[in-house]
């Protein structure tokens, strides 16, 4: 590692193509995070300068090899691979991940410049360099004569136009970061060719253990979610774990979770059977353990969906532990167990008044399929949990030693469990009463005594890119869903606080229902394009497909409008703001335009000036009001996102600007920045586009720069 901590030796190999795609992908992650710079040492390739080897009987690690023994021998700090080229097994001393840039996975055919397919006859000469493309070349072309080729893109098009080959083979990926898509002459299906994963995508490998590249890999892999499906029936999975389901891309399940529940993921998502039936595991624990670490590091949205609840006898701790040896953030997210079905669904209360007020859980089966009794040798040593038990303390430990239970046994106190707010004291029977004593908060509490309330049993959050942070979205209901998604992708804690409600103006209504008189629209937020289609379903008389043309401010607005199967005729395609939209409608706008001008009543009039500046007739019509919604707490927080400048003043009039002070604050644009200037403050984050995505995904890139910065040259 050089000596400034953002400042990185990358290798990779020297053929044009990887050193396009290394500088493309370099370039991307600068964007993220600017104070990031990079020295980029090329390799020369055995696999390039050995031509004489076939591919398909390589090692696994041929195109790498070479890149990863100089990252672990120190000379670089990181190399970018095809991720294709990885090998399944990188070892003990490295670790990688995907990075989100990516061209078509597809295969492609490619012919002389001069020649089309029907020009080729029945038996053409085909370059391959692998089983599946010759197996392929087999079922569509009978007749072919296959051979093996060697060489980079460019040398293997060369070969191509000197007429050793008729046809080649090749990854669409290559000839695109080549500009040389016009070299191909068909796409290949995936149904026809499948490819192998990682295809159009490329992979950084590091020293494992390096801290820096663990950060900066938190802002492309997701958290690993652990769902506890419940015992048996679909309805018992939380609202939490369905909406986990609703948004993975691979779900790994148990013989005992609910297959119907499945039938919540989208339809193109995976799903993989790793259960366990009468002693065998369709995949072995260990062969699990890897393929969950893999699926993240590849950047996939991953749901491991256990049985019952995962943390009772659920093998959660070992599935965890691996992930967190890897520094891999994840979430659990707890199930209703097979002991609650059994007692509270049954009327076998565990506590039933003048019966019972406490129980004991226990199972006679040790590691390894070991068994042991359960007397009450045993049973003593287990753990207790004390519910209810803020106020008596003190009581509760004095009788605990007077039992013989010792001082330095670990003790627990959670406050507000499951909640934003949750707080964990740990401790001893020595101390954890004066800490609770301490405590500032009015949850209610749970007392845990035994081996298993030490904190070295605590969930590490300290991966991901937001660190289990907690931030606090301010924006309205509408918006609150989706940046709580966003958060928890990055490993933070969304702390819903919706200080505004968006309320529809009544007389927009009538403005709307003439909507089809105007030749322009404008919307400058997503809140409003939501606001207009909310009207328009009032208006059965309008028909969306004679909607004026519109001009937007931004991409957000209109991937926004997109989800209303509406296209923007105008979209800036920098600095996302009315300023932009402005210099793009100065372009097209013409002298007698009507154009309707939809906004919130807090929005500036500086957009009606500009467009009655080139001509045109505006209306301006009010969609909706920002309405203070007011709390009687403010809940604990590390940074805050405002999607609005009402959020901001609502903040500061409810808590006063001092409560930001030592906080992150995340402007979703420029006026909602110059909003907190006018109260003396400024925004820590300010995204390149005005959307919740953008300013969390910023929020998380400014997190790990800070870090990587904070941590120097520790690895």
């Amino acid at each position: 590692m050089t000596a400034n901590p953002l400042h990185f030796k990358v290798g990779t190999r020297s053929s044009e193509l990887s050193r396009i795609q290394t500088a493309d992908a370099l370039d991307n992650i600068k964007a993220l995070i600017p104070a990031a710079s990079f020295d980029v040492f090329p390799y020369s390739s055995p696999g390039d300068e050995n031509m004489s080897i076939r591919l398909d009987i390589s090692a696994p690690d041929f195109f790498t090899k070479f890149l990863d023994d100089a990252v672990i021998q120190g000379e670089i700090d990181c190399a970018i691979h095809s991720a294709k080229d990885l090998p399944e097994d990188m070892g003990e001393l490295l670790d990688w991940f995907w990075l989100p840039w990516g061209e078509d996975a597809r295969d492609s055919i490619v012919v002389r410049a001069d020649k089309d397919l029907s020009d080729l006859g029945e038996n053409p000469i085909i370059g391959v360099s692998s089983d599946r493309r010759e197996s392929f070349c087999r079922d569509r072309f009978p007749g072919a004569v296959l051979k093996s080729i060697r060489g980079n893109i460019r040398q293997r098009l060369e070969q191509l136009d000197a007429g050793d080959f008729d046809i080649l083979i090749v990854a669409a990926a290559a000839l695109v970061r080549l500009n040389l898509t016009s070299r191909i002459t068909e796409w290949i299906s995936l149904s026809d060719l499948e490819t192998p994963p990682g295809q159009g995508r490329l992979a950084l490998t590091f020293r494992r253990g390096d801290r820096s590249f663990q950060r900066l890999r938190g802002l492309f892999v997701k958290p690993v979610v652990m769902v506890g499906s419940g015992p048996g029936h679909p309805e018992y999975c939380t609202e939490a774990g369905i909406k986990a389901l609703r948004r993975c891309d691979i779900c790994l399940f148990d013989a005992l979770s609910p297959t119907s529940l499945l039938e919540r993921m989208r339809p193109d998502a995976e799903r993989v059977d790793v259960g366990k039936r009468r002693g065998s595991y369709a995949v072995s624990r260990e062969s699990l353990d890897g393929m969950i670490g893999d699926l993240c590091r590849q950047g996939k949205k991953v749901v491991r969906l256990k049985g019952g609840d995962p943390g009772i006898f659920g093998r959660l701790a070992e599935e965890v532990g691996v992930l967190q040896d890897l520094g891999l953030p994840y979430r659990v997210i707890p199930g209703v167990s097979s002991l609650n079905a059994a007692t509270t669904g049954t009327g076998l209360l565990l506590t039933r008044r003048g019966q019972s007020r406490g129980f004991t859980v226990i199972t006679p089966r040790l590691a390894h399929g070991n068994s042991r009794g359960i007397g009450a040798d045993v049973r003593r040593n287990l753990a207790l949990a004390v519910f209810m038990a803020v106020d008596n303390v003190q009581e509760i430990v004095t009788e605990l030693l007077s039992e013989g239970r010792l001082e330095t046994e670990p003790a627990a106190m959670i406050f507000g469990a499951g909640t934003a707010d949750q707080t964990v004291l740990t401790g001893s029977l020595r101390d954890i009463a004066a800490q609770v004593d301490e405590a500032v908060t009015t949850a209610p509490g749970l007392l845990l005594v035994g081996k298993i309330a030490d904190s070295s049993n605590l969930y590490s959050h300290d991966a991901g890119a937001l660190e289990n942070k907690r931030v606090l979205i301010t924006c309205s209901d509408t918006l609150q869903e989706a940046a709580a998604h966003e958060v928890m992708d990055y490993n933070g804690v969304p702390v819903e606080f919706p200080l505004i409600r968006l309320d529809p103006e009544p007389a927009a209504s009538r403005v709307v229902a003439d909507i089809g008189n105007f030749d322009w629209i404008t919307l400058t937020s997503p809140a409003a394009v939501r606001c207009l289609f909310s009207i328009l379903a009032e208006h059965e008389s309008v028909d969306i497909r004679s909607l004026p043309r519109i001009m937007v401010s931004g991409a957000g607005v209109a991937r926004v409008l997109r989800d209303y199967g509406v296209n923007a005729d105008i979209v800036p395609t920098e600095k996302f703001s009315a300023d932009s939209m402005q210099a793009a409608a100065g372009k097209v706008i013409r002298p007698g335009d009507r154009v309707l001008r939809l906004r919130s009543e807090l929005a500036s009039g500086g957009v009606e000036e500009f467009l009655a500046g080139c001509g045109a007739v505006v209306t301006d019509c009010v969609l909706y009001r920002n309405t203070h919604v007011p709390h009687d707490d403010l809940p604990p927080f590390d940074s805050v996102f405002f999607a609005s400048s009402s959020a901001v003043i609502a903040f500061v009039t409810d808590w006063g600007s001092g409560k930001l002070n030592g906080k992150v604050s995340v402007a979703i644009g420029a006026p909602t920045a110059r909003a907190l200037e006018e109260f003396g403050l400024e925004a820590t984050v300010v995204p390149q586009e005005a959307t919740v995505a953008a300013g969390i995904s910023a929020l998380a890139a400014w997190h790990v720069g800070r870090r990587i910065q904070t941590m120097g040259t520790e690895i």
